[in-house]
């Protein structure tokens, strides 16, 4: 494993102590004497304007709408790099996760389906379950110390970020609003000024940052959601061109925000969303379609998903399980895989964006247990393959 990828797995290991403190205080300043001032703080209304351009919008949408992007620019840098050089570099390094992260995708999110069918609004929020944590996940991998196969890692690290492809291609098709073709036109121009600067190989962080703003002014505009304009200037920064590609444009970018993501942006945005109240919440309550979908979607969803995937490629030849990994460990990576945590919180924000109020508060209980559940779960199934191994 080498020292980049080392440094990855640790940064987000530690995040997702983090990103539990975080929303431990939500929960606290919405269920007490703070409630009032934390709302008040979320809907404060924050404006910027130059000239004609004017943004204005509550504080809580500037940490899903730009924060979120900057999130995502990270994720689009490491997923060009693994694409690369990295472990997604050739076939036979990506099948195996790919086929489980697709199973991991599709099975949370026909449970949703099936206890929300008869309901139009609530069926928005079907791809809440489909995400995967990977902050999180490796978090509560990495209190297994060294006793947890290095395959078993890095096959949770591709799965993370092919689930993440997957969460970025469902908010670009179905999270998008009516479109404005003059704002796409500015979007396309920054797009060709990046082709330009990558095709002359250029090697300033600025300039791309610089064109990469106006990208997302103009994605954010334009009814596309503004976090997929993080996403696509990741793609033009060069990884290769350097004599060293540890020193390009790419490594250094990716190298400069890991900290500021894993340890101010994530956890922001896990404080801004993760406060719920419990007031009048009941066991009946996760018992709702919403809830339960969402909870179930995770705990039981993933697990079928990406375990029985992966036993249906090893056991008809197509693929074998890493060296080092047994069946246990597939079975509890599976399981902590349902820990959807921010990105599912990001997806339900978007799903029940305008006119779906009464379902705020269920999702994020679904979404709260359901990771909570596959936290545990996860953690005791890998510790007792780990102790049998």
């Amino acid at each position: 494993m080498n020292e980049a990828l080392k440094k990855f797995l640790s940064l987000e290991s530690a995040s997702g102590i983090f990103l539990v403190i975080a929303m431990i205080l939500a929960l606290i300043a919405e269920n007490s004497f703070l409630q009032a001032s934390y709302d008040a703080l979320l809907q404060t209304r924050v404006e910027v304007r130059i000239g004609k351009l004017h943004l204005a919008k509550p504080l809580l949408l500037w940490v899903n709408d730009a924060l979120m992007a900057v999130f995502f620019l990270l994720v689009g840098l490491e997923l060009k790099r693994e694409m690369l050089i990295g472990q997604l570099s050739s076939p036979a390094q990506i099948f195996l996760p790919a086929i489980a992260a697709i199973g991991g995708i599709v099975a949370p999110a026909l449970i949703y389906v099936y206890f929300n069918q008869d309901d139009a609004m609530a069926l928005k929020g079907w791809a809440i379950p489909a995400a995967t944590d990977i902050a999180f996940a490796l978090g509560v991998l990495a209190l297994l110390g060294s006793r947890v196969p290095p395959a078993l890692k890095l096959f949770l690290l591709a799965l993370a970020i092919i689930d993440d492809i997957g969460a970025i291609i469902i908010i670009a098709i179905f999270y998008s609003g009516d479109l404005s073709i003059d704002s796409l036109i500015v979007a396309g121009a920054a797009l060709v000024a990046l082709a330009f600067l990558n095709w002359r190989n250029s090697m300033s962080i600025a300039l791309y940052l610089t064109v990469g703003l106006v990208l997302w002014v103009a994605v954010l505009k334009s009814g596309v959601h503004a976090t997929l304009a993080g996403i696509i200037l990741a793609f033009f920064i060069p990884l290769r061109g350097h004599e060293d590609p540890e020193q390009s444009p790419l490594a250094r970018l990716e190298h400069d925000l890991h900290p500021s993501v894993a340890f101010i942006i994530l956890p922001v945005f896990a404080f801004a969303n993760a406060g719920i109240s419990l007031q009048g919440l009941s066991f009946s309550t996760l018992l709702e379609p919403v809830p339960l979908g969402i909870a179930l979607g995770l705990i039981v969803g993933k697990q079928i998903g990406i375990f029985g995937m992966v036993w249906l490629a090893v056991k008809s030849g197509l693929a074998r399980l890493p060296e080092g990994m047994g069946w246990l460990h597939l079975y509890g990576v599976s399981v902590l895989c349902g820990i959807g945590f921010t990105m599912s919180l990001f997806i339900s924000s978007l799903a029940f964006e305008q006119g779906a109020i009464a379902y705020a508060t269920n999702d994020r209980l679904g979404i709260l247990v359901g990771s909570l559940v596959s936290a545990l779960a996860g953690y005791f199934l890998l510790r007792s393959a780990t102790r049998n191994e």
